[in-house]
């Protein structure tokens, strides 16, 4: 590596963001709210042994007397910034621990306080209130259980094919992949789609379709057993990666088993057959492509037709009818009927084949 890349390489790691290492903290919400509480009543019980200790300091407008009740009554006017005046310190050892010690104690106390207030009151109302605002919106959207590499590029190619962010609900354990989620305009929510309470908080029986990518293949098809288990007519498709699971993955109620395993040994083996084999197939699967792959129910106008003579003006290819799989190639496809379903390919707007040389799809 030369000079001039690694002075480049040096410059686009000073820009990247500082990302401190971390692990979750597995402390309860009032765990956390009694250390936040102990720690103030700590310093403030060092406040007031500093007053006990330094009380010669002090003098008490009243009776000239400063017992330990006043020396607690002071700390805590002291420390909310109060201050009627009955009680104050006189000497200059006493000012200078007022300003040295007690102020700096005086901040950190109001900060644990207005961060729990903020914490444990503020924020939570505005999230209760933001996300039922959001559930009152929810119905025939898409949720996409888990927001790895496969999640993210289904969230991707459903965006580039026109589905609104808003209509697309993210559920994840990690907060680092919700936040890239998130700068999509997607609905986020940490949590454990295999909750009930998870998927019933996205409304998942009014959703149009959930897309299964937990990583493991015994987590996602846990996940498609409760959320078969909630929502019954809801179509689920997940990713599984041994061939195995995908029986089980059926078994548990999903629609769409993908295996990316076997997709990827497709292309492989579809480019030693082609060198134009693969990068049809890439074609197909992407919105980015010059054509792609549509999945619908034919028009009351294409009925009776011919599979090649539908009104989009693409190519079919297969017909289901009646959970039965058709070719373009056999006779129940020249007469298509009410309720079939035809898959086409349509080309994008990449796709007009005029001048590039290449075939013209559609």
């Amino acid at each position: 590596m030369n000079q001039k890349q690694n002075q480049k390489l040096r410059k686009r790691l000073k820009s990247q963001q500082f990302a401190p290492l971390r692990r979750a903290v597995n402390v309860p919400v009032w765990g956390d709210l009694g250390i936040r509480i102990g720690l103030a009543l700590l310093l403030v019980g060092i406040v007031i042994m500093i007053h006990w200790f330094d009380r010669d300091g002090l003098v008490d407008n009243l009776d000239g007397e400063v017992s330990f009740l006043d020396v607690v009554y002071f700390t805590m006017i002291s420390i909310t910034t109060t201050g009627f005046g009955d009680i104050a310190p006189i000497s200059d050892r006493a000012r200078l621990i007022e300003a040295v010690i007690v102020t700096p104690i005086r901040f950190a106390v109001f900060f644990i306080f207005v961060g729990t207030a903020y914490n444990f009151i503020i924020k939570r109302s505005w999230e209760t209130w933001r996300m039922a605002r959001i559930q009152e919106q929810l119905s025939d959207h898409v949720v996409v259980l888990g927001f790895g590499v496969s999640g993210s590029e289904s969230v991707a190619e459903l965006i580039a094919r026109g589905t609104n962010p808003s209509d697309i609900v993210v559920i994840d354990p990690s907060d680092d992949r919700l936040r890239g989620a998130e700068k999509l305009g997607c609905n986020v929510m940490q949590g454990d789609a295999t909750r009930d309470d998870t998927l019933k908080a996205v409304h998942i029986h009014l959703a149009d379709s959930v897309l299964v990518s937990a990583g493991r293949d015994d987590t996602s098809i846990l996940i498609v057993l409760t959320v078969r288990h909630l929502a019954p007519d809801v179509p689920i498709s997940v990713v599984v990666r041994a061939d195995d699971n995908e029986r089980l993955a059926r078994q548990a109620g999903a629609n769409n088993v993908i295996n990316p395993v076997r997709f990827t040994g497709l292309l492989l083996a579809g480019s030693a057959k082609g060198t134009h084999i693969a990068e049809y197939l890439a074609d197909l699967a992407s919105i980015s492509g010059r054509v792609q792959l549509v999945e619908r129910e034919i028009t009351e106008d294409e009925c009776g037709c011919s599979i090649s003579n539908l009104n989009s003006g693409g190519r079919g290819l297969r017909v289901y009818r009646g959970g039965k799989a058709l070719g373009f190639w056999e006779d129940e496809c020249q007469n298509l009927q009410p309720g079939d379903i035809v898959v086409e390919i349509v080309p994008t707007e990449n796709g007009s084949g005029k001048g590039d040389g290449h075939e013209g799809e559609g």
